[in-house]
């Protein structure tokens, strides 16, 4: 498929605390290490493809504040095209609190700020990019009705897409009928199934049902068990690399990056799996979100030392 991977989702500042444990209701935690850095589900996920190797061009909305000019020139150092990140005058940019524990375990909030005043209108800007994408994906950090509006258009141009629908979010099923990939972890998955996804079994039983949903494949991320997919036949398990965990904030949006670069390239299923599993193993051994992603020869270099 020729063309690039048109990333339409959101961007963040992120304000991060590394601290020795979560607190509890009420509780100070002091002695926290303190990190700024950049992240937004959407521009997590276009870094990660572009740094996996991918032609990414990302549309968004960002504030007229320093931060940004700030989250523009972040992208384009990671090698994204952001000739459609648009500035939204006398608007915050999108901002993210976010402390972790022991173990990598966070606890997140985020202020969308310019990311919800990503349109249809910005969206149809961008038409030129989406019609001659190689693949269009997608989260849900935006505007429900932005989001649903991106999906119909790229459906309408018969365009590729590949939907994190995360955080969960309500969304129809005429959308879910019109996706190639859905990707979700296990509480987004019992989101949509309306049961609860905590084992292999139940995550193979969800991706059976939201694939009789419409998607043509789905991809449920079960942390460190790895991933069960549901494309050609029964569900199958690709297991997860065994690494000590840090942070595991951007976990899911490199291994969607990762993987869109694989799907374009034209890798087999299984092969795309295992290659946005290493990214992401990779990621979750480092701090932050955008500053953990991994490079293609990172990542190429993990699978050739694995002894799998």
């Amino acid at each position: 498929m020729a063309g690039a991977i048109v990333v339409i989702g959101s961007s963040n500042v992120d304000f991060i605390m590394k601290m020795a444990h979560l607190p509890r209701r009420g509780e100070t935690v002091t002695d926290a290490v303190f990190l700024q850095t950049f992240g937004g589900k959407g521009a997590n996920q276009a870094a990660a493809a572009a740094r996996a190797g991918g032609d990414v061009a990302f549309v968004n909305c960002v504030g007229d504040d320093r931060y940004g000019v700030a989250i523009r020139e972040n992208l384009q150092a990671a090698g994204v095209d952001v000739g459609s990140v648009a500035t939204v005058p006398g608007v915050a940019s999108g901002t993210a609190l976010v402390m972790i524990g022991d173990g990598g375990d966070n606890y997140l909030s985020v202020a969308p700020g310019a990311n919800y005043r990503l349109t249809r209108a910005e969206v149809d800007r961008a038409r030129s990019l989406i019609d001659g994408a190689a693949l269009v994906m997608l989260q849900c950090e935006i505007l429900p009705d932005t989001l649903e509006y991106a999906i119909e258009l790229a459906a309408g141009r018969r365009r590729p897409i590949l939907l994190n629908l995360a955080p969960a979010r309500a969304i129809s099923e005429a959308s879910l009928r019109k996706l190639n990939y859905l990707v979700v972890n296990e509480s987004e998955a019992e989101f949509l199934c309306g049961f609860p996804v905590d084992s292999l079994p139940c995550a193979a039983r969800a991706a059976e049902v939201l694939r009789a949903r419409g998607p043509q494949a789905v991809l449920i991320t079960i942390g460190s068990q790895g991933v069960c997919v549901a494309c050609d036949g029964p569900p199958t398990h690709v297991p997860a690399f065994e690494v000590p965990a840090v942070d595991t904030t951007a976990a899911g949006d490199v291994f969607c990056g990762a993987l869109a670069v694989a799907l374009v390239e034209r890798q087999p299923m299984a092969d795309a799996v295992r290659f946005a599993s290493a990214a992401a193993a990779l990621c979750v051994t480092r701090l932050g979100a955008q500053p953990s992603i991994p490079t293609r020869q990172e990542v190429d270099r993990f699978l050739q030392l694995d002894s799998r």
